[in-house]
């Protein structure tokens, strides 16, 4: 078993981030648009959590996310004058009849809402089992979407995270000061992801 740290020395693994939540732009004077590039970045850098959580059963967890991070990256790198935002993106690409970006947003906020609630709950119920929080975040968000065929390996994913006292101990050696970051970076995610919903449940948004 490795036993490499996921934080620097007197920090959290929050500090290793290339990019935060906290650090998305969102315009709120323009419709609250979110900034493209940032968030994906953001995004990228949330599924290095899954590293953390150490079993291989998260990997197609993370690769699930990645491969909606790059469906929307390619639009945006396709057509970078109408994709800084991704409410641009989103309303730039059904204009041309297409929707694969589009749809990589719409699982890849499920993906995170997943992700944001799972961790939310674990911090609100102090005694809870980290299995039990995702279990239930997978509930709400990502299996009512979920085939017969994926529904199997994204329940083995919960089943697999490592216990509370093992998890947050690798997420930094002050436990206060992880809880506190998380909070805050959770915020942060939890205020996109409800623009994103909210847009994304738009008539002009759909296909």
């Amino acid at each position: 078993m490795s036993t490499t740290k996921a934080y620097p020395p007197g920090g959290t693994f929050l500090n290793t981030l290339k990019k935060s939540f906290t650090d998305v732009p969102l315009n709120k004077e323009k419709d609250n648009a979110i900034a493209t590039t940032e968030f994906l970045e953001a995004a990228e850098s949330l599924t290095t959590l899954f590293d953390v959580l150490g079993s291989v059963a998260f990997q197609p967890v993370k690769a699930d996310m990645l491969g909606n991070v790059k469906k929307i990256r390619d639009r945006q790198l396709a057509a970078p004058a109408e994709s800084e935002t991704l409410q641009e993106l989103v309303l730039n690409e059904l204009k041309t009849k297409k929707h694969v970006a589009t749809e990589g947003l719409v699982w890849l906020v499920r993906g995170l809402e997943f992700t944001s609630i799972a961790l939310s709950q674990n911090l609100t119920k102090s005694s809870e089992e980290l299995s039990a929080s995702f279990r239930d975040a997978y509930a709400e968000t990502l299996k009512p979407h979920h085939s017969f065929f994926v529904k199997p390996i994204f329940s083995a994913a919960m089943s697999a995270v490592p216990y509370r006292k093992d998890f947050y101990v690798k997420l930094g050696e002050d436990e206060n000061q992880v809880v506190e970051q998380l909070k805050v970076w959770l915020a942060a995610l939890t205020e996109l992801i409800s623009v994103l919903k909210e847009f994304l449940a738009r008539k002009e948004a759909k296909w």
